[in-house]
């Protein structure tokens, strides 16, 4: 079986050069935690979540997290995002995302998300175009369901 058997062909994406606040509109409007960005062509350029966008808005605050002795100012926070906005999401983004392509198998792509630890993963064609995503949860359910076996 191959990943354009199982992706999803919603290509809800950005352009690199729309905005942080876009970004979060997007991503509440269609309730999804990260996107791929693209440039004009829909070739794939980059990978932008909500993690990125915290990192960015307040930077070192995850890692801070981490310790016992951190308590969270928030006022710094929400300081840090309103300077980020307006600015565009390839500032923000990993511009080497990871990726399979359309004809990859589905074991390289179990692979890719399991090792990664990945949500979403972007789909592309042999031009880098973005064609589609493979959600975690959706293999996730294509396995149970038995839309996807074990091939040995």
């Amino acid at each position: 079986m191959k990943a354009m058997e199982i992706m999803e062909k919603d290509l809800t994406s950005l352009m690199e050069d729309e905005s942080v606040e876009r970004f979060i509109t997007v991503c509440q409007r269609h309730n999804l935690s990260a996107l791929p960005i693209v440039a004009s062509n829909f070739r794939l350029v980059g990978y932008l979540s909500e993690t990125d966008i915290i990192d960015a808005s307040l930077p070192g605050y995850l890692k801070l997290m981490e310790t016992t002795s951190f308590i969270p100012d928030s006022h710094q926070f929400f300081n840090g995002l309103k300077k980020i906005l307006d600015r565009p999401v390839s500032d923000f983004m990993k511009k080497r995302p990871f990726k399979v392509y359309f004809d990859d198998t589905v074991l390289h792509v179990s692979d890719v998300i399991i090792k990664n630890k990945l949500k979403v993963l972007p789909v592309v064609d042999d031009e880098e175009r973005l064609v589609g995503v493979i959600r975690r949860i959706g293999l996730l359910s294509k396995t149970l369901s038995g839309e996807i076996e074990y091939e040995s």
